[in-house]
Protein backbone atom coordinates (compact mmCIF):
# COMPACT_ATOMS: atom_id res chain seq x y z
CA UNK A 1 0.00 0.00 0.00
CA UNK A 2 1.30 3.32 -0.87
CA UNK A 3 1.72 6.47 1.46
CA UNK A 4 -1.03 8.48 0.12
CA UNK A 5 -3.39 4.93 0.11
CA UNK A 6 -2.11 4.94 4.18
CA UNK A 7 -2.91 8.72 4.66
CA UNK A 8 -6.48 8.34 3.07
CA UNK A 9 -7.20 5.92 5.14
CA UNK A 10 -5.64 7.65 8.21
CA UNK A 11 -7.89 10.73 7.67
CA UNK A 12 -11.32 8.93 7.16
CA UNK A 13 -13.57 9.13 9.97
CA UNK A 14 -14.73 6.10 11.90
CA UNK A 15 -18.51 5.02 10.61
CA UNK A 16 -20.26 6.04 13.19
CA UNK A 17 -18.43 9.84 13.14
CA UNK A 18 -18.93 10.15 9.51
CA UNK A 19 -22.59 9.02 9.50
CA UNK A 20 -23.50 9.82 12.82
CA UNK A 21 -26.35 12.69 11.12
CA UNK A 22 -27.90 10.10 9.01
CA UNK A 23 -27.78 7.67 12.26
CA UNK A 24 -29.07 10.12 14.17
CA UNK A 25 -31.82 11.02 11.67
CA UNK A 26 -33.01 7.28 11.33
CA UNK A 27 -33.24 7.13 15.09
CA UNK A 28 -35.37 9.63 15.05
CA UNK A 29 -37.37 8.35 12.37
CA UNK A 30 -38.02 4.97 14.02
CA UNK A 31 -38.73 6.10 16.98
CA UNK A 32 -41.43 8.49 15.57
CA UNK A 33 -42.59 5.78 13.53
CA UNK A 34 -43.39 3.55 16.47
CA UNK A 35 -44.76 6.18 18.25
CA UNK A 36 -47.06 6.41 15.81
CA UNK A 37 -48.24 2.71 15.96
CA UNK A 38 -48.90 2.56 19.28
CA UNK A 39 -50.22 5.75 19.93
CA UNK A 40 -52.60 5.07 16.84
CA UNK A 41 -53.12 1.25 17.98
CA UNK A 42 -54.07 2.76 20.85
CA UNK A 43 -56.47 5.33 19.56
CA UNK A 44 -57.78 2.55 17.55
CA UNK A 45 -58.71 0.06 19.65
CA UNK A 46 -60.73 2.81 21.98
CA UNK A 47 -62.57 4.14 19.15
CA UNK A 48 -63.42 -0.28 18.17
CA UNK A 49 -64.30 -0.77 22.25
CA UNK A 50 -66.59 2.92 22.11
CA UNK A 51 -68.60 1.56 19.18
CA UNK A 52 -68.82 -2.08 20.87
CA UNK A 53 -66.47 -3.60 18.48
CA UNK A 54 -62.81 -5.21 19.26
CA UNK A 55 -59.81 -4.47 18.29
CA UNK A 56 -58.54 -6.00 14.79
CA UNK A 57 -55.24 -6.22 13.48
CA UNK A 58 -56.98 -6.91 9.51
CA UNK A 59 -59.04 -3.40 9.91
CA UNK A 60 -55.89 -1.25 11.82
CA UNK A 61 -53.24 -2.26 9.31
CA UNK A 62 -54.87 -0.50 6.29
CA UNK A 63 -55.92 2.61 8.17
CA UNK A 64 -52.04 2.78 9.92
CA UNK A 65 -50.47 2.25 6.47
CA UNK A 66 -53.17 5.07 4.83
CA UNK A 67 -51.72 7.55 7.97
CA UNK A 68 -48.50 6.48 7.13
CA UNK A 69 -48.33 6.93 3.56
CA UNK A 70 -50.15 10.69 4.08
CA UNK A 71 -47.53 11.58 6.32
CA UNK A 72 -44.62 10.81 4.18
CA UNK A 73 -46.35 12.26 1.04
CA UNK A 74 -46.88 15.74 3.44
CA UNK A 75 -43.82 15.90 4.85
CA UNK A 76 -41.18 12.90 4.52
CA UNK A 77 -41.24 13.49 0.59
CA UNK A 78 -40.87 17.39 0.80
CA UNK A 79 -37.50 16.61 2.79
CA UNK A 80 -35.95 13.71 0.83
CA UNK A 81 -36.39 16.32 -2.40
CA UNK A 82 -35.11 19.25 -0.55
CA UNK A 83 -31.92 16.97 0.45
CA UNK A 84 -31.48 14.68 -2.72
CA UNK A 85 -32.08 17.88 -4.28
CA UNK A 86 -29.30 20.01 -2.91
CA UNK A 87 -27.22 16.69 -3.63
CA UNK A 88 -27.97 17.24 -7.14
CA UNK A 89 -27.54 20.56 -7.90
CA UNK A 90 -24.68 20.84 -5.35
CA UNK A 91 -22.60 18.03 -8.11
CA UNK A 92 -24.27 19.80 -10.82
CA UNK A 93 -22.38 22.95 -10.17
CA UNK A 94 -25.03 25.07 -8.79
CA UNK A 95 -24.00 28.32 -7.45
CA UNK A 96 -24.93 27.33 -3.78
CA UNK A 97 -22.35 24.86 -4.95
CA UNK A 98 -19.60 27.32 -5.74
CA UNK A 99 -17.82 27.41 -1.83
CA UNK A 100 -15.98 23.92 -2.87
CA UNK A 101 -14.34 24.92 -5.99
CA UNK A 102 -13.20 28.20 -4.16
CA UNK A 103 -11.66 25.63 -1.71
CA UNK A 104 -10.14 23.66 -4.28
CA UNK A 105 -8.60 26.95 -6.28
CA UNK A 106 -7.27 28.34 -3.21
CA UNK A 107 -5.28 24.41 -2.58
CA UNK A 108 -4.00 24.84 -5.82
CA UNK A 109 -3.48 28.51 -5.60
CA UNK A 110 -0.86 27.43 -2.34
CA UNK A 111 0.26 24.49 -4.62
CA UNK A 112 1.19 26.64 -6.85
CA UNK A 113 2.86 29.73 -4.67
CA UNK A 114 5.13 26.64 -2.93
CA UNK A 115 6.85 26.09 -5.99
CA UNK A 116 7.36 29.77 -6.57
CA UNK A 117 4.54 30.15 -9.46
CA UNK A 118 2.47 32.98 -9.05
CA UNK A 119 -0.72 32.00 -9.53
CA UNK A 120 -2.33 36.11 -10.51
CA UNK A 121 0.24 35.36 -13.53
CA UNK A 122 -1.41 31.66 -14.14
CA UNK A 123 -4.75 33.65 -14.15
CA UNK A 124 -3.42 36.52 -16.54
CA UNK A 125 -2.73 33.65 -19.25
CA UNK A 126 -5.29 31.50 -19.31
CA UNK A 127 -7.64 35.07 -19.95
CA UNK A 128 -5.68 36.34 -22.44
CA UNK A 129 -5.61 32.82 -23.98
CA UNK A 130 -9.47 32.32 -23.33
CA UNK A 131 -10.14 35.97 -24.95
CA UNK A 132 -7.79 35.32 -28.08
CA UNK A 133 -9.73 32.10 -28.98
Amino acid sequence: MSDAQTDEKRSRPVFWKAYSFGLVTGAFFLVSWVGQFVFQAIGFANEASDHGGTFSWAEYWPDFLASTFENWQSEFLQLIWQAAGLMLFYFWGSSQSREGDQRLEAKVDALLRERGIDPVGIDRQTRKLAESE
